[in-house]
Order: C-alpha cells, then sequence, then structure tokens
C-alpha cells in the first residue's frame, strides 16, 4: 500500500494583506500539484497555504481575517497560516474565531512576556469556539524555523517554495516490528524507500509551476489508528514504560539520518488526542506532562492537542509554555506547544468531543 501525502505546502512571498489574486493562483497552484500526486497514484489529504508573519507587515483586523477567510472559501482551501506574532498577541483569537480555515502562532523564545498572552488566547479559544476546537488552529513556538509543511506552526519567509509532509505512523510502525536493536537503520530504511519517489515526483512539480522544492518533513504524523504510540510498542513495550525515551530517540535519529532533502520539524510528533494509542496511555496515567516534556528533548515538536482542565488558569498555562520554551532554547531546537484547555470540565473528567479525528480521554495536569 503507498504512503499518504498528509499535506501539500505552498508558501507564498507577497506581503500581508494577501489579494484575491495571489490566493487564487496558490490554489491553482496546489490543485495542480494535487492532481500530479493522484495521477502517480498518492492519496493527497489537505492542501496548505504557508505566509509570511502577518504580524510583521500589518495590525491584521477581524475584518482582514474575514476578507481573507472569503478568498480561501472561494479557492477552495481549508488550511492558512498567519505565521507567529511576537506582538499583538492579544488579538489573535478575533483573527480565528468564525474563520475555520485561518491558523495562528505566537513566538515565545527571546519574547517570554508572551506566554501570559498566548495562554489567555487558548482559554478564549477554548470557550468561544466549538468544543474548543479552535485551539488546533493556534500553538506556541520557540526556535522553530520558517518553510516546515505542518500546521499550526507552519510559515513563511523567501521566495515561493512547495513543501510535502507524509502520513507516516504506518510505516514507522511496521519498520519498528522487531525491537530496539537496528532500530534506527530500519526506520531510516523504511522511510527512504517510501519516501525517495515522493520527494522526486514533488521536485518535479515544483519545478513545473516554477517555484522552488523546499523539502519534505519526514515526521511520522499520526491519525487515529494509524499510531505512531503503536510504533513505540512495536518496537517493545507499552507506551509510557522505561525504554520509550531511548526509542523516541532512535526513531528521531532515523528521521534525521535519511539524505533527503528535509524540512520543518522532522521529528517524532506525539499529539495526546489524534493517537489512540498514546491517548489510551495518558488515560490509563501511565504518561503525563513531564514525560512528554522529556520525550520532547530527543524527538520533535514538544506539547500537541494535550488535554487540559477547563478550569486552568492563565498563569498555570504559561507556566507550562515557558518550559517547553526553557527546553527549546536550551537544547536549540524547535519545540511547540499546542494546549487544548477542555471548556467545562475538570481534572478527571473524560472528553466527549464529536470530531472523527480525536480519540476521547482524560483531562488532567
Amino acid at each position: 500500500m503507498m504512503v499518504s501525502i498528509r499535506t501539500l505546502t505552498l508558501g507564498v512571498a507577497e506581503p500581508h494583506p494577501l489579494s484575491e489574486d495571489v490566493v487564487t493562483k496558490a490554489a491553482e497552484a496546489l490543485r495542480r500539484a494535487e492532481a500530479a500526486c493522484r495521477d502517480a497514484g498518492y492519496d493527497v489529504q489537505t492542501l496548505r497555504l504557508s505566509t509570511r508573519p502577518v504580524f510583521g507587515d500589518m495590525q491584521p483586523t477581524a475584518a482582514y481575517a474575514r476578507g481573507l477567510q472569503a478568498m480561501l472559501d472561494e479557492a477552495g482551501l481549508t488550511y492558512c497560516s498567519l505565521g507567529p506574532a511576537t506582538s499583538g498577541v492579544e488579538t489573535i483569537p478575533d483573527l480565528l474565531i468564525g474563520n475555520d480555515a485561518l491558523n495562528c502562532t505566537v513566538r515565545l523564545d527571546g519574547n517570554a512576556g508572551a506566554a501570559r498572552p498566548a495562554a489567555e488566547v487558548m482559554l478564549r479559544l477554548a470557550n468561544e469556539t466549538e468544543e474548543g476546537f479552535g485551539n488546533f488552529r493556534f500553538a506556541a513556538l520557540a526556535c522553530v524555523p520558517p518553510g516546515g509543511p505542518f500546521f499550526p506552526a507552519a510559515y513563511h519567509e523567501g521566495p515561493q517554495n512547495l513543501t510535502v509532509g507524509l502520513q507516516g505512523a504506518s510505516i514507522v510502525a511496521r519498520a519498528a516490528e522487531g525491537g530496539l536493536d537496528g532500530l534506527t537503520e530500519r526506520v531510516g530504511a523504511a522511510l527512504t524507500e517510501e519516501a525517495t519517489p515522493v520527494v522526486r515526483l514533488v521536485e518535479r512539480v515544483a519545478s513545473e509551476l516554477g517555484v522552488r522544492f523546499g523539502g519534505i518533513d519526514l515526521s511520522p504524523a499520526p491519525n487515529g489508528q494509524d499510531s505512531i504510540g503503536a510504533a513505540f510498542e512495536a518496537a517493545g513495550g507499552e507506551f509510557g514504560a522505561p525504554g520509550t525515551l531511548a526509542t523516541a530517540a532512535a526513531l528521531t535519529a532515523a528521521l534525521r539520518g535519511t539524505a533527503l532533502p528535509t524540512c520543518g520539524y522532522n521529528g517524532l510528533m506525539l499529539p495526546v488526542m489524534e493517537d489512540v494509542v498514546i491517548a489510551r496511555r495518558w488515560e490509563e496515567g501511565r504518561i503525563g506532562l513531564h514525560d512528554l516534556l522529556a520525550y520532547s528533548s530527543v524527538c520533535g515538536t514538544g506539547l500537541d492537542t494535550v488535554p487540559l482542565p477547563g478550569d486552568s488558569s492563565a498563569g498555570d498555562l504559561a507556566r507550562l509554555l515557558l518550559d517547553v520554551t526553557a527546553l527549546a532554547v536550551r537544547l536549540r531546537k524547535p519545540l511547540s506547544a499546542r494546549l487544548f484547555p477542555v471548556p467545562g470540565t475538570r481534572s478527571g473528567d473524560r472528553t466527549a468531543f464529536t470530531s472523527p479525528y480525536i480519540t476521547n480521554t482524560t483531562v488532567r495536569w
């Protein structure tokens, strides 16, 4: 079975405010890329538009966000990143609420004072969007460079480019069977075999579109039953048991040891509520926030879709964001935090999300 492409992401060079012509041409380029990939037999799950940081170009208003959403709707695009803010953070909910295609982030490295406003954004999104889902489109970043394809962290700088991200958890899970010995080599070989033709294809498509190929993010994104947690357990031992950190390090070494042109995190994603095995281990108490932070020290994205009590305070959230930032700065590695305070819940409650893409679990600190 061929690997699925999780995202084709086009980074546009034009500054905000974006015109309808820019959005329309970007959508046309992405659809051409999608058609080429589908003709080659690949399933393409999403098409995404990554922009320059909007707060670097202008002070965006709710009216601008609504207009951009309307242009994206007309163009048939459902994902657009506005990039990271370093100031004006408190206005981000006004851009995201009611504009479901828009994603935005805040940058915390060298900007620790933004942790509290970022936490307040998370609480507003939790309480003012349906089921708190606005927090899927917002994250705090530390040391995250431009040019990655995965949202919400993606943003763009430089000339227009095309990047690709795989739906790769199943590749890693199959290669992980056989235990920790030789894990890095097996996974590296499997990823190289599956991703090389994707790279060649998207490189060719980018050339035909007249844009730069920005690389592939090999981060093995999970999706429910397509679980990166299952890959850990195929290598031996439950996720969260002793050996989990060693497995995370071995898998990350595989992701970063290929000769492929990579971009973005290019490391493990451990999103609690988007992975059925990790969500189960979280509910069982096998893993907690400090475990996830420890795994982040040797792998990928930081804290992702972590279900926290809805009565969490902005101060508690801000301190957790600063923990992630401290780890990123100390290790000089890109990390992010996409926290999910679940409205109306207290520690120990169970989530009741209706989305088919979410695994329900318990909320707790």
